[in-house]
């Protein structure tokens, strides 16, 4: 019989806004297990983060479409920094920053190939519908889009 490691429980997402991090529009989330809460701190070294190290990303994957979503989750062990963008039109590229509580360095996403958690598939599962929607149709709309919210 198998055990949970964990029993699931909702937790609060917060919409952070829009952050422009060139060549991307990002709409940013955040999400906090039970009795932790996103702070301006976090807030901030979430930007820094994403302004040193998304743009070489997003220029050597090319073809993006400038449009993206970003997850900030402070959860129960660590603190994950989650950035997605579209590229070909149809196609979501990430990058994916955990670092567990007082550690130095960022845990290894090579030798730990983590796609996300059950909250973080949730906003990326929504945030597929939305691009779908808004910006697979005839008449794509990046106001829609950036507008959609989980």
């Amino acid at each position: 019989m198998a055990v949970a490691t964990e029993i699931y429980h909702p937790r609060a997402v917060t919409d952070l806004g829009l952050w422009s991090v060139k060549p991307l529009q990002l709409k940013v989330y955040g999400i906090a297990a039970s009795g932790n809460i996103v702070s301006q701190e976090n807030i901030a070294e979430a930007k820094a983060i994403a302004e040193a190290e998304l743009p070489p990303r997003v220029s050597a994957e090319g073809q993006d479409n400038g449009l993206g979503f970003a997850l900030l989750h402070l959860g129960e062990t660590g603190i994950t920094h989650s950035f997605y963008w579209w590229v070909q039109g149809c196609v979501l590229c990430q990058h994916i920053r955990r670092t567990l509580y007082g550690a130095r360095e960022p845990l290894s996403s090579t030798e730990r190939p983590v796609i996300g958690c059950v909250w973080e598939l949730e906003l990326i599962n929504a945030e597929q519908v939305f691009w779908r929607n808004t910006m697979m149709i005839a008449n794509p709309d990046p106001a829609s889009y950036l507008a959609a919210r989980h």
